[in-house]
């Protein structure tokens, strides 16, 4: 990959997401077989692999996730920015406005050092108002990248106590695992954090576009063309793993961050059915059907498959 192109592809790594493939598969399949001016369809785009690919390489994308922190992750990487303009929105953010929403229990506490926890809720009851500009999109996949992780010696990365990176903490299990060890929660600070973050994912961005929709591509209206004239030449996607039910649950405190509840979410609502193989399938079909009739003639569908035991 060239040294600028490597640069620009910082950006994909601004948020883990639960079964997430690697950049060089749409990257090297776009790259070697695309032509100018074709569009890319993603109707699972999951953290926005594909559209990020998209617009490494001049494309115009289209991604679409039920899940509401695949949307959010997805937005982040598609939206023109800089860092400066995303460190201004953080401080006018962390200095104007307040929060009347912190949450309480054992778990908040072992989890994040208070001040560190006001700071998320203002971030978090700002964005719930108003989340609409670049900087906030990107400012808010930042955020959600920097939620939970585990603690570095030489400078806070993360903005938690000792966790997972990919998935979040289960309440319970993490209670204990902190109390054991006597490990309270440290101080960090949001901003400075931010800063690190931002140099880092928006100093270089690719010139492609894209957009992202939160949304059930099940349904033929989430697969809408972005032009009403346009088309899509690739479809590029890794369905949900077949028996994997938990992509919300194991992602709860990133949608907690996004306006979700402040215990873990268990539901399965607009997700592909587990029921059976055969479910699953009929589901998916339902997908390709939508996305065969948004496409050119000829267009060219690539599927990445998983499933858990």
């Amino acid at each position: 990959m060239p040294n600028v192109l490597r640069e620009q592809a910082a950006l994909n790594g601004i948020c883990p997401y639960f079964t997430m493939f690697p950049l060089d598969f749409p990257l090297r399949i776009l790259g070697e077989r695309a032509s100018k001016g074709d569009w890319v369809l993603d109707p699972f785009c999951g953290r926005g692999t594909t559209n990020f690919a998209s617009r490494l390489l001049g494309l115009h994308s289209l991604g679409i996730d039920s899940n509401p922190v695949a949307a959010a992750i997805t937005a982040s990487k598609l939206v023109d920015t800089t860092a400066p303009e995303i460190m201004r929105e953080a401080r006018e953010i962390l200095d104007q406005c307040s929060t009347h929403d912190i949450p309480n229990g054992e778990f908040w506490s072992w989890a994040y050092h208070p001040v560190t926890l006001e700071a998320l809720c203002r971030l978090r009851e700002s964005f719930l108002c108003d989340c609409r500009s670049a900087a906030r999109l990107a400012l808010r996949g930042i955020v959600l990248g920097a939620l939970h992780g585990p603690q570095q010696k030489a400078f806070p990365s993360y903005l938690s106590n000792q966790s997972p990176r990919s998935y979040a903490p289960k309440a319970d299990y993490s209670v204990r695992f902190w109390k054991n060890r006597g490990q309270a929660p440290s101080f960090v600070d949001v901003l400075t954090v931010i800063e690190r973050r931002a140099a880092r994912y928006y100093t270089h961005l690719p010139t492609g576009r894209g957009v992202w929709r939160l949304a059930d591509s099940r349904l033929p209206e989430s697969v809408r063309p972005i032009e009403p004239r346009r088309r899509f030449h690739w479809v590029i996607t890794s369905p949900p793993y077949y028996g994997m039910r938990t992509y919300r649950p194991d992602q709860w405190l990133r949608n907690w961050f996004l306006g979700g509840p402040e215990t873990v979410d268990c539901t399965n609502c607009d997700q592909v059915v587990h029921s059976s193989p055969e479910a699953f399938a009929a589901d998916l079909s339902k997908v390709w059907q939508n996305a065969a009739r948004v496409s050119v003639p000829g267009a060219q569908m690539v599927i990445r498959f998983g499933g858990i035991s």
